[in-house]
């Protein structure tokens, strides 16, 4: 797990996972995601796939123009609507 962004209203975790059967020298065989957590709302959501690609690009895309943490967060926001599972301390 490495956390890739944290602020006041988001946090990025990205997620590397070994696939079912791989070694684990096998860095070909993984697969893996990024967990958002809306703070505010104290939801997270797991993506991954073609949709964690998606995410994966576009803040690339936005990182190129050094935006401010307003734009990241205002462009993390927009999966705030896919978020389902409610936020858990333990």
């Amino acid at each position: 797990m490495n956390m890739l962004y944290n602020s006041e209203n988001f946090a990025v975790m990205q997620f590397d996972v070994p696939a079912q059967g791989s070694q684990p020298d096998d860095l070909a065989l993984t697969r893996g995601g990024y967990e958002i957590v809306d703070k505010f709302a104290r939801k997270e959501i797991f993506i991954e796939g073609a949709l964690a690609e998606s995410f994966k690009l576009g803040v690339q895309a936005l990182i190129e123009s050094s935006p401010s943490q307003e734009a990241l967060d205002e462009y993390i926001g927009r999966y705030s609507s896919l978020m389902q599972q409610p936020l858990v301390l333990h």
